[in-house]
């Protein structure tokens, strides 16, 4: 199970993030979102992690160009698209592509015009604060889109709830946010641990899941 932690902003939460299992962390460079984080205090948050953990960067309609300069800054291994973006405005941006939709608003032919390697991120509808908002998604609708191509699952998860949403939604991965923080931008590490606890239990015992 892939798990990406996003809205990290201090270079403590990305290292308790690492700790606990993250095979991705999310910085959000969108100026209206709490969890903002400056492209330099996160490239020298990126230059501390390992290898094998992805750097992501998380944006909301702003001009590609701003995203791929962003993106070299701070050597991100993703982006992630949160507003209304198209497919030629991300193969402009020169990375890899995550792009949000909103589950609630989700038709068949917005999703069909994302290449299928596109990996499509669930979340709850919002569109002032574009994510991190602490709401679930449909998770019967999440599983039909699962089903077809790779999905991450947010849209509040925690600790509590993780492992029933994997369950019933089998996606690729899960995106976490505000179920592990103590407040917008700040995580909660016992949280953490916590939430990577209920992803072992699961793959420890497939058949309760």
């Amino acid at each position: 199970m892939f798990v990406k932690i996003c809205g990290i902003t201090r270079l403590e939460d990305a290292e308790s993030a690492v700790d606990a299992g993250a095979d991705a962390l999310g910085f959000v460079f969108w100026p209206d979102s709490p969890r903002f984080v400056d492209p330099y205090r996160a490239r020298a948050i990126v230059r501390r992690l390992p290898p094998f953990v992805t750097a992501v960067g998380v944006f909301v309609n702003q001009p590609a160009a701003h995203v791929a300069g962003v993106a070299a800054l701070v050597r991100l291994g993703a982006v992630q698209l949160h507003g209304e973006e198209d497919a030629a405005y991300a193969a402009a941006v020169g990375r890899p592509v995550i792009k949000a939709m909103a589950i609630g608003a989700l038709q068949a032919d917005a999703l069909e015009a994302w290449p299928q390697q596109t990996m499509v991120l669930l979340d709850a509808l919002d569109p002032v604060r574009r994510g991190g908002t602490g709401r679930t998604v449909d998770w019967a609708c999440a599983a039909g889109v699962a089903a077809r191509r790779r999905t991450l699952l947010a849209g509040g998860l925690t600790p509590g709830n993780v492992a029933e949403a994997v369950a019933r939604v089998r996606p690729f991965g899960v995106d976490v946010s505000s179920g592990v923080e103590s407040r917008p931008g700040v995580k909660d590490h016992q949280r953490l641990r916590d939430l990577f606890k209920a992803l072992h239990d699961i793959a420890d015992h497939p058949a309760r899941s």
